[in-house]
């Protein structure tokens, strides 16, 4: 029986060693089998037209997939803009707003912001990629915008659609915060007074060209003028705060601020507060007749103590009469002992001369050097004058030195302080002119145009090709009611005057402020050939006898026409279309406006348009259309 067992296991092994060489040999051959035959995959029928499709998830043909899909689902096609009908500004989000054009690529993305439906899941697999954006036409008054989108979405795998259609935007009407708070009385919440002690508003005329230019009143609710200065409403510190920073860059200052509390909240420990800031500007004018302490000359260079404010910046810049020598000044030091000017500059305290005679002076400093050329010579000059109310009366002639004298020729009209006879405001600087200290007269500057004439009437406005901008500015209830009138005009005029004059003759200070050509020099002729072959005859004669001309007449200070900038237009009227239809005028052929036609603001940000005409045959929705495999794989890998 031991022996039977020990067969029968023996017999047990051998049949399972047959098996397993079986099964290599059948795994072997079925592998060889498979190499050997072509890669087929089964394919089934699409579920609806039976066309023979590589299996997918909802056994649907992509044309039968197409036509039964809608990949605009959850995409708002009706939405709602709202725009600010004082400032024209559209609403962007939670309290912000922003200025743009129509057909403007601004606007397009601003319109595409308020789409729901387009910024999905970048984990879904049913996100939306916008194609193509066009503006669609609508009628001006419709208060409608239309967009035209054209989107991708991914329905399966490997099958895209592309579908276009139309969404539509009405335009509401809604108040901005600025504007609300200038309808609303106390809507403000900060405060700038600014302030300067003096006779004459010269200063602020000019510290408005620098806003201007600046755009530094951005962002007030509203501006008062008063006698002295000017109140500037802001509705939160922030926006005060920027513009106090822009005075104490353009002009020294110093600040003063308060708060009143108006509401607090016991419980929520909230206050609500009422922030004043009172800005104080120095009382030094351009122009205005120093007597320097003797330690402070000494401190500035050991300048002379006579010496004239050539201008106000952040620093007050002083230049000696007599000799061109300039310092400047900080604003610490002057509010650290403030220094009073010995003659203001006043039309009242100033005279009119009329230099006879002009004699160029040079300080040869370094001999080393070659001759001066014109560039390089000095501009001090002996001028010969006689006061223009003397002429014809006496031959009473003064010898001055200046340092505008090479401005000067002979018949020039200039202006300055006659030191003989005018009372200065200091009694040290009365014992120093009466010691023979001071010049007979101080020359300011060279009068142009027809402010040289002696009828100082309306000419020298109608003369002059250039004008300013103006802020608006309402008028506060003390500069109502105290108009002061004084002979020939107003006050403001007078002052208004004397800053032109003062413009006129100073290059550094325009090129702080915008100048705008005036409506005469807009509305000149062409230029024609023959005035062109007439100005090159004149210019023909002898080249050394030109140069020397130049090099004698040579004004830096003078206003020239590429200074002025065109395209603007301060006093068109609201509606300029219908103001040239009442005179029977074409405003595109007189250039006086640029108005965008149908389409031009889109084909110049690059966007599509559809004009009038096409709009006709687009439909509110198209049919999807299944893209290419190229489009598909740029699609995939913008995903």
């Amino acid at each position: 029986r031991i022996d039977y067992l020990i067969s029968l296991k023996h017999s047990r092994e051998s049949e399972g060693t047959l098996d397993r060489r079986k099964q290599r040999t059948m795994t072997s051959l079925q592998l060889a089998g498979a190499a050997s035959l072509p890669n087929t995959m089964a394919k089934v029928l699409c579920c609806m037209c039976g066309v023979l499709i590589d299996p997918n998830s909802a056994n649907t043909c992509s044309t039968c997939l197409a036509s039964t899909s809608d990949i605009t689902r959850g995409v708002s096609t009706d939405n709602t803009l709202h725009q600010c009908r004082g400032c024209q500004r559209w609403h962007k989000s939670e309290g912000k707003w922003m200025a743009c054009e129509l057909e403007s690529r601004e606007l397009m993305g601003l319109c595409l912001s308020h789409v729901s439906g387009l910024k999905g899941n970048k984990t879904s697999s049913q996100q939306i990629r916008v194609v193509d954006a066009a503006w669609i036409w609508t009628e001006p008054h419709s208060m409608r915008l239309k967009v035209r989108l054209t989107v991708q979405r991914e329905v399966q795998s490997g099958t895209i659609l592309q579908q276009s259609f139309t969404v539509t935007f009405t335009v509401r009407n809604q108040q901005c915060t600025e504007c609300q708070s200038e309808f609303r009385q106390g809507s403000w919440v900060s405060l700038v007074q600014v302030r300067q002690r003096v006779s004459h508003k010269r200063t602020f005329l000019y510290l408005e060209q620098l806003i201007i230019k600046h755009g530094a009143q951005r962002g007030s609710l509203s501006i008062e003028a008063f006698r002295d200065g000017m109140d500037f409403y802001f509705p939160d510190r922030g926006k005060a705060a920027r513009f106090i920073s822009f005075l104490e860059d353009v002009v020294p200052v110093k600040v003063k601020t308060s708060k009143k509390l108006i509401s607090t909240d016991v419980k929520s420990n909230i206050s609500n507060y009422k922030f004043t800031s009172f800005v104080e500007i120095c009382p030094l004018c351009k122009d205005d007749l120093l007597h320097l302490p003797v330690k402070v000359a000494r401190n500035l260079g050991n300048i002379s103590r006579l010496v004239l404010v050539k201008n106000i910046s952040s620093l007050i810049h002083l230049i000696d009469p007599l000799t061109g020598q300039t310092a400047s000044m900080s604003a610490d030091v002057y509010w650290r002992d403030s220094i009073r000017p010995i003659v203001t500059a006043a039309r009242s305290r100033m005279s009119r001369y009329v230099v006879l005679g002009q004699e160029a002076v040079f300080l040869r400093k370094n001999v080393s050097r070659r001759t001066p050329n014109k560039k390089q010579r000095s501009r001090l000059a002996n001028l010969t004058l006689a006061r223009e109310e003397d002429l014809g009366l006496n031959d009473v002639q003064y010898e001055e030195l200046s340092y505008v004298g090479y401005l000067m020729k002979s018949g020039d009209v200039c202006v300055g302080y006659d030191l003989k006879d005018t009372t200065l405001a200091d009694d040290e600087a009365e014992t120093v002119r009466g010691q023979g200290g001071f010049p007979n007269a101080v020359i300011i500057r060279k009068l142009y145009g027809g402010a040289a004439n002696t009828d100082e009437s309306a000419s020298s406005k109608k003369n002059r090709v250039w004008r300013l901008e103006r802020l608006a500015v309402k008028a506060g209830e003390e500069e109502s009611n105290s108009k002061k009138k004084v002979k020939g005009g107003d006050q403001d005029g007078m002052d208004e005057e004397d800053f032109m004059r003062e413009v006129e003759a100073d290059k550094e200070m325009r090129l702080n402020m915008n100048l705008y050509k005036n409506d005469n020099v807009k509305k000149l002729p062409a230029r024609t050939p023959s005035m062109e072959t007439h100005e090159n005859k004149s210019l023909s004669g002898d080249v050394n006898m030109v140069e020397d001309e130049e090099d004698e007449d040579e004004d830096d200070q003078q206003i020239k026409l590429d200074e002025l900038l065109d395209g603007l237009a301060l006093d068109e009227p609201a509606d300029p279309a219908a103001a040239a239809a009442a005179q029977g005028t074409d405003l595109a052929q007189e250039g006086l406006i640029s108005m965008y036609e149908e389409g031009e603001r889109a084909a110049k940000d690059g966007l599509k348009y559809v004009s009038r005409e096409d709009v006709r045959n687009i439909r509110e929705k198209d049919a999807p259309v299944v893209v290419s495999a190229a489009t598909q794989s740029n699609f995939t890998d913008s995903l």
